[in-house]
């Protein structure tokens, strides 16, 4: 899990998950094309959450396409809360959303 809790301490590793999650299959060039750092820079972020196994990623021909794996998180979710605490962090979190006019994550 020190892996895991590396590679989701970096706010562009956070930003790539969500641009992964958001568009299932994308290239590394799509990945990319989110930031204002290098490709390479991109490709390192990548290498540190694909080492950490929260992405998965599958070659089609010349080009890589990126997936998330969610299994991680979800372990780290079951270690630390209880069945009560996912009722009421469930419940809050969708209030949270609804109020600052967010989609659920």
């Amino acid at each position: 899990m020190e892996r895991v809790f590396k590679a989701l301490a970096d706010e562009s590793r956070r930003r790539i998950l969500d641009i992964v999650k958001a568009n299932a299959g994308i290239s590394v060039n799509g990945v990319a094309d989110h930031f204002a750092f290098s490709r390479f820079a991109v490709m390192k972020h990548l290498r540190v959450l694909e080492d950490a196994d929260l992405l998965k990623l599958e070659r089609d021909g010349r080009q890589k396409k990126i997936y998330i794996n969610a299994i991680p998180i979800q372990m780290i979710y079951d270690r630390w809360l209880s069945d009560f605490s996912r009722h009421w962090a469930g419940g809050l979190t969708r209030l949270k959303y609804e109020l600052e006019g967010e989609q659920d994550g």
